[in-house]
C-alpha cells in the first residue's frame, strides 16, 4: 500500500491535552508548593507564649486586644479576620482612656440577692412561704452596676480549713451566733467565725448524729452519692457527710437568720437558696439517694402532704428520707419543744399515714431520727393505691420539670419495671464507677439522639478541653480553687474532669436547653440545678471562686441583654476569683467589651482546637 504523503499525515498527538496527564502535572505543582512552604514555616524562628499571635482589625480600627498563643511550637503568620466575619463592633484606639467604665452599686447592695430581696418580699403573701420563693426584678428595674465587696474583704481560707473557719468580714452576720449559740451552730472569735459542728438536733456535734444515721443508712457502701439536706443551717451535715464521699445540696430560704446559706458557701459547701413553697424545687425527677430534714420547719403533713411528694418525686427508687425535730420521739420531746403531746401524737400519725400512702416502708426510728424508704418500683404500690383511692398517679408527662413548675398533688410513677425485685430506671453503679458509668437515662435512649457513644465522646472532649485549661490557669491547674460553677453543663463533663482536684461543681442546665440533661447529671453522682439565666442566681454575692461559660452567651444572645449575665457573673464570683468564657470568635469580642467596663483584665486566647478554629476563649483570671 502506497504511503500518503506527508500533508495527508494525523498530527501527533500532544500529551499535555490528554485531562488526565494535565491532573496529574498539576498535583505534582501543588505538592511541591504546599511542601516548599511548610519547610520554610517550620524553620522560622518560634513566637514565644506570651507574644501576641495576631491582632485582628475590625472597620479600620485597632483593638487592644490579643490572642496569645498557648502552644509550644512554632505560630502562624498573623491572621485578620476581617475579610471573614462580620463583627459590627468598633473599639477605640486607646481603651484604657476611652473605656466608660461601669459604676460601683450603692453601699446597700453589698449582700444584694436580687431574686431573694427582703424589700421585694414584702410585696408577695406569706401564706405558703410563697413570699420566700424566686422574685425577680424586672428588665426596668435591674441594677446596672457592679455589686461592691464589704469592707475588710479578705480571700476565704482555702480548703479544708474553711469547712472550720471564716473571716467575719466576708460574711458580717452576727445574728446566727447570738441566736443559736446554745446549739453550736457558730461562734464567733475575735475576726474569725468557727464552726464547731453543732445544729439543731445535734448541739453536741454532727458527728455522733451521723453515726446515728449510719446504723441505719449504708453511708459508706457507695450507694448513698446524692443528698439533699432541706433547712441546712449552716450546712454542717452535708459537711460531715463528704468524709464518706457524699455530696449533699443544702437548701434554705433566707429568713431570720439572715444568710446561712451563703456561710455553707463561704465554708466551701454546695449549697443555695431554696425553699419548699408552691413551685417544685428546681431539680430533675428521681435526683437524690437520700433526702433529709432535721427540724426544718416545713409542715410535712399540711396541704395534703404536699411537700413529702415533692420529696418523692425527687428521691430515687429505693432511696431514703431521713427525718429529726418534731414529731419524731415526741415523747421524750414535747417539753424542750413547748408542744402539746396529743397535737405531737397526731402530726406523727398523720405523716405515718402519709408516708404508707406513698408507699414509703419505715425501717427504723431511733433515738432522735426516723428513717423511711421508697420503693425500688412501683408495682405493689399500684395495686396499694387502686385499693386506697386517697392518693394518685400523677398524669402529668414532664416529672423532670422544674424550673417555675407548679408542685403536683400527686405521686409520679416510677418507670415501668418488668419482675418485682428490678429497680425503675436502672440501677446506678456504686461511687465512684457511678461517675464514668453509662447512666440509665443514657442507656434506656429516653433522650433521642444521646447515646453511650455520645457520653464518652463528650468524657473525651473535655478531658482536653480542662488539660487545656490548666495550662492556660494555672490556679485550676493547682487546685487552687473550691466552689465551681459550669453554667452550661451538658452531661456534667467539665466537672467530671476536674475529679483531681478537692472541688465541688455546681452544674447549672439552662431550662430551655435543647435537651435536658440534668437527669444525667445526677445519674454520674454529680450535683446541679435547671437555671434561666436571663434571671439571677439563687446564691449570695462572691460565693464561687471559678465560673465556667461554654456557650452560655450564644443561647442568649437574642434572649436578653448580655450585660446583665455579666453583671450577675461578677455578683456571684470572689474578687479573687476566675472566669473561662469559651464561644465563637465574633461574640468572644463582644463580650470583651463589656468585660472591659466591668474592670476585668480578660485575654483572648486560642481554645484547644488551635489558631486557626473559630472558637476562642477569653480568660479573666483575678487569683494573681
Amino acid at each position: 500500500m502506497a504511503t500518503p504523503p506527508p500533508s495527508l499525515q494525523a498530527p501527533t498527538p500532544n500529551p499535555l491535552r490528554r485531562p488526565l496527564i494535565r491532573l496529574f502535572l498539576l498535583t505534582i505543582l501543588c505538592s511541591v508548593c504546599y511542601f516548599l512552604g511548610s519547610y520554610t514555616n517550620t524553620n522560622s524562628t518560634p513566637t514565644p507564649p506570651s507574644t501576641p499571635l495576631f491582632q485582628d482589625q475590625l472597620h479600620c480600627s485597632k483593638p487592644n486586644f490579643t490572642i496569645h498563643n498557648t502552644h509550644y511550637f512554632s505560630s502562624p503568620p498573623p491572621l485578620d479576620f476581617e475579610p471573614h466575619h462580620t463583627v459590627t463592633l468598633t473599639l477605640p484606639q486607646d481603651r484604657g482612656q476611652n473605656i466608660k467604665l461601669l459604676d460601683f452599686c450603692s453601699k446597700n447592695f453589698t449582700n444584694y440577692c436580687p431574686c431573694h430581696d427582703p424589700p421585694r418580699e414584702k410585696q408577695f403573701i406569706t401564706e405558703r412561704r410563697l413570699h420566700k420563693q424566686r422574685h425577680c426584678p424586672g428588665n426596668g428595674e435591674k441594677p446596672r452596676c457592679l455589686v461592691p465587696r464589704p469592707a475588710g474583704y479578705r480571700r476565704p481560707f482555702p480548703w479544708p480549713k474553711s469547712r472550720d473557719y471564716a473571716w467575719f468580714r466576708n460574711v458580717p452576720f452576727p445574728r446566727l451566733t447570738e441566736l443559736k449559740k446554745s446549739q453550736n451552730w457558730v461562734r464567733l472569735e475575735g475576726d474569725r467565725l468557727v464552726f464547731p459542728g453543732g445544729g439543731t438536733s445535734f448541739p453536741k456535734g454532727v458527728k455522733g448524729y451521723i453515726e446515728e444515721i449510719k446504723r441505719v443508712v449504708p453511708l459508706k457502701s457507695g450507694n448513698i452519692r446524692t443528698v439533699l439536706d432541706v433547712g441546712c443551717g449552716v450546712a454542717s451535715f452535708g459537711a460531715s457527710l463528704m468524709d464518706y464521699n457524699i455530696l449533699t445540696m443544702s437548701i434554705a430560704p433566707r429568713d431570720i437568720h439572715e444568710a446561712q446559706v451563703h456561710f455553707a458557701l463561704e465554708r466551701g459547701l454546695p449549697a443555695m437558696l431554696g425553699v419548699l413553697s408552691t413551685n417544685r424545687l428546681p431539680f430533675p425527677s428521681r435526683a437524690f439517694d437520700m433526702a433529709h430534714c432535721s427540724r426544718c420547719l416545713v409542715p410535712w403533713t399540711s396541704y395534703d402532704g404536699l411537700y413529702l411528694m415533692e420529696i418523692d418525686r425527687i428521691l430515687r427508687p429505693g432511696g431514703y428520707w431521713v427525718l429529726s425535730g418534731p414529731p419524731i420521739n415526741w415523747r421524750v420531746n414535747f417539753k424542750g419543744w413547748e408542744r402539746q403531746t396529743k397535737d405531737l401524737e397526731n402530726e406523727q400519725s398523720s405523716l405515718e399515714d402519709l408516708a404508707r400512702r406513698l408507699c414509703w416502708k419505715k425501717i427504723a426510728e431511733r433515738g432522735s431520727i426516723a428513717v423511711w424508704r421508697k420503693p425500688s418500683n412501683h408495682m405493689h404500690c399500684i395495686q396499694k393505691l387502686k385499693a386506697w383511692k386517697s392518693t394518685q398517679f400523677c398524669t402529668s408527662p414532664d416529672a423532670d420539670a422544674g424550673w417555675y413548675t407548679k408542685m403536683d398533688l400527686c405521686i409520679f410513677p416510677l418507670p415501668q419495671v418488668k419482675d418485682v425485685h428490678d429497680i425503675s430506671g436502672g440501677a446506678l453503679e456504686k461511687w465512684p464507677k457511678r461517675l464514668n458509668a453509662a447512666p440509665p437515662r443514657i442507656t434506656s435512649k429516653i433522650i433521642n439522639g444521646i447515646t453511650v457513644r455520645t457520653l464518652n465522646e463528650d468524657v473525651q472532649l473535655w478531658r482536653r478541653r480542662v488539660s487545656h485549661y490548666g495550662i492556660i490557669l494555672k490556679s485550676l491547674n493547682n487546685c487552687k480553687f473550691r466552689n465551681v460553677m459550669d453554667m452550661n453543663a451538658g452531661f456534667g463533663g467539665f466537672a467530671a474532669a476536674l475529679t483531681k482536684c478537692p472541688v465541688w461543681v455546681m452544674n447549672v442546665v439552662p431550662f430551655d436547653a435543647k435537651n435536658n440533661t440534668l437527669g444525667i447529671v445526677y445519674e454520674r453522682g454529680l450535683i446541679g440545678t435547671y437555671m434561666n439565666w436571663c434571671e439571677a442566681f439563687s446564691t449570695y454575692p462572691r460565693t464561687y471562686d471559678f465560673i465556667h461559660a461554654n456557650g452560655v452567651f450564644s443561647m442568649y444572645m437574642d434572649k436578653c441583654d448580655i450585660l446583665y449575665i455579666l453583671l450577675e457573673m461578677y455578683r456571684i464570683l470572689r474578687p479573687d476569683g476566675a472566669i473561662i468564657i469559651r464561644e465563637h470568635v465574633d461574640i468572644i469580642v463582644k463580650v470583651k467589651d463589656i468585660t472591659d467596663r466591668m474592670r476585668w483584665n480578660g485575654k483572648i486566647l486560642h481554645s484547644e482546637n488551635g489558631p486557626f478554629h473559630s472558637e476562642k476563649i477569653l480568660l479573666v483570671d483575678n487569683s494573681l
